[in-house]
């Protein structure tokens, strides 16, 4: 694939031990780092010093913690592509995971996409796994699925319903917002099984809660973050029952015909479907 297509971009906050992982993970499977913009939002442990010594294609340093939707936006402008790339830092790609997200997307008519996770702990053989799952799972599709854990989107989107709220205090509510107004708009998205990442699971959110004193059970962002979307309570109420009845219907089916689903979770040494 023309490196020239494509651009990523992640925004990290300390956590300097998962941007290496990350990032070497991206080396391993040939990635090439000028097309990598990573964004600090003022990290004070030894994330700049590392990234300094990186070829990236953009640093960007923040001088202060200017969120998500912030940083996400600054990475994506800095390095414009026709199929922009947004992911955290405590991930591990797998081989061809970019080449494989953005051909499932364009050979099924997307224009918003997420890769297959595992998340947890990295207890296993993640690059023998992943080679599998892509091989037995490479067609299937969640469709009307995402996540901001890695989402490839085309430029097609900005112009249609912009960028991320550039909004702080949203603290994480960021990609809630967005995914609201692709729905609004009908804009086509899924989650393919022909690309797998192993996901730590928020590490830098469960870092700021504990910055803030707040218990893993408690929300970062505002409790009413939720009257940014303008619905009612009805409206809210119904719209998580389709989340959660599509989710189960996904996993039922997945289950039946792989013996697995695009979304497990490794806990005590063992695969958890969802």
């Amino acid at each position: 694939m023309n490196p020239a297509k494509y651009a990523v971009t992640f925004a990290c906050y300390n956590q300097v031990d998962y941007t290496r992982q990350c990032i070497d993970s991206m080396l391993k499977h040939g990635f090439d780092l000028s097309r990598l913009v990573v964004v600090d939002n003022d990290s004070s442990d030894a994330t700049r010093d590392y990234l300094q010594s990186l070829p990236l294609g953009g640093h960007i340093y923040n001088r202060s913690n200017l969120g998500c939707g912030t940083a996400w936006n600054q990475g994506i402008l800095a390095l414009q592509a026709e199929w922009s790339v947004i992911m955290n830092n405590d991930v591990l790609v797998s081989a061809g995971w970019l080449e494989n997200l953005i051909t499932s997307a364009e050979q099924n008519g997307l224009k918003l996409v997420s890769p297959a996770l595992i998340e947890g702990p990295l207890d296993y053989d993640f690059d023998a796994f992943s080679e599998t799952a892509a091989k037995k799972m490479g067609s299937v599709l969640r469709r009307g699925g995402r996540h901001a854990v890695c989402l490839a989107v085309h430029e097609s989107v900005w112009q249609q319903i912009g960028y991320f709220q550039p909004v702080p205090k949203l603290l994480g509510y960021e990609d809630t917002l967005f995914f609201h107004e692709a729905d609004k708009a009908g804009i086509p998205c899924a989650i393919s099984g022909a690309s797998w990442l192993h996901h730590y699971g928020s590490i830098t959110q469960t870092a700021m809660k504990q910055e803030r004193g707040l218990s893993a059970k408690q929300g970062l962002g505002n409790r009413y973050n939720y009257r940014l979307l303008q619905q009612s309570w009805m409206q809210r109420k119904w719209a998580k029952y389709q989340r959660v009845s599509q989710a189960h219907a996904w996993r039922q089916h997945e289950l039946a015909a792989f013996g697995m689903t695009l979304h497990g979770k490794r806990e005590a040494g063992e695969f958890f479907w969802y």
